[in-house]
């Protein structure tokens, strides 16, 4: 096996430069906890009272159940609150759990993709080897998306699938069942918006559930949290995986190329990219630093010779015609 490049920190900076980097904070980990959940909570609010604004409240809330998912990828690297204990309660229950993860499963499975970062052994490999695509290709992909297709294969059928090869599998048997799913398909499975937490997952959102009938307004349950979830969430984890690693020349070899930066602009932070999730070259270069630091330490970078050869987008919609530059084949 190959291990990814690395970057050390002395490479770019002194010590004294460096060490603001490696600080964890005991309170700002937290407080993005906080505040998404209460952008959550808001935007429920605020569909309910103006059914109007309900397309609107989807897009903000399913960014904002993203944003639970990059905090929980921010626990597995411990960096969302200072004491290890406190780290792995907020990841799980407060941001995994809600979304259907599990951080203790996430972990190692995400360390891997540090690790071996666009080599053969990167598990998330397969996220970014097929682009670029057709342009039909993609529109197809995030029409999936969007219409719950996606969500319906990660929640629904990936799960009994998983289930039947497990037992399957207990009851010795060596060839596939009807159902098994494919290399792919395990992939999903175990991937950042399903994990291995089937039964927290659905007691979470029974009680959730529970709490909106005794409210009164049952139905933002299923309009403002299980549509969100089942379609711009699913749309922006997918616009998320193309941005941080498709189309990267030179990735697998030179580390300041393992992943890309894109620029995000308010409104794109706001229904694509929250809690600073664009940095990722900087992240994957030293995936250690608070995802609070990012945007500091991008700029620290930047004053290098070595962020020459970083590759950074100005947004998304550069990223999605890169991703979609494929020419079809009659």
């Amino acid at each position: 096996m190959s291990a990814a490049p690395r970057v050390s920190p002395s490479d770019l900076f002194t010590p004294q430069e460096w060490a603001p980097f490696q600080s964890r904070s005991v309170w700002k980990g937290p407080l993005l906890v906080a505040h998404a959940w209460g952008v959550i909570a808001l935007a429920v609010v605020a569909g309910v009272v103006w059914p109007v604004l309900i397309p609107v409240c989807v897009m903000i809330i399913g960014t904002r159940q993203l944003g639970l998912a990059i905090l929980m990828h921010e626990a597995a690297h411990g960096a969302l609150a200072k004491d290890l204990k406190l780290n792995d309660w907020f990841g799980h229950w407060l941001c995994a759990v809600p979304i259907g993860a599990s951080l203790n499963a996430y972990r190692p499975y995400h360390l891997s993709h540090h690790r071996f970062a666009q080599q053969p052994e990167d598990p998330d490999l397969m996220l970014s080897a097929p682009f670029p695509v057709t342009p039909a290709s993609l529109r197809r992909k995030m029409f999936r998306d969007l219409t719950g297709q996606t969500f319906f294969k990660q929640r629904v059928l990936l799960p009994i699938a998983m289930a039947r090869k497990a037992k399957a599998e207990a009851a010795g048997s060596s060839s596939p069942t009807r159902g098994s799913p494919n290399k792919d398909a395990a992939h999903d499975y175990d991937s950042i918006v399903t994990g291995r937490s089937v039964l927290p997952f659905l007691l979470v959102n029974l009680a959730m559930l529970a709490g909106f009938v005794a409210a009164g307004v049952w139905w933002a349950w299923f309009a403002l949290w299980l549509l969100p979830m089942a379609t711009w969430f699913s749309l922006v984890t997918r616009l998320r995986n193309i941005a941080e690693h498709a189309c990267v020349e030179g990735s697998a070899t030179d580390p300041y190329r393992a992943a890309r930066t894109t620029r995000a602009s308010w409104w794109e932070r706001a229904f694509i990219a929250p809690y600073w999730v664009n940095f990722h070259a900087e992240h994957h270069l030293f995936m250690h630093v608070p995802c609070w630091s990012l945007p500091h330490l991008h700029r620290e970078i930047g004053k290098r010779p070595q962020a020459r050869g970083m590759e950074v987008a100005p947004g998304y919609l550069t990223v999605l015609r890169r991703a979609a530059s494929r020419e079809a084949v009659d």
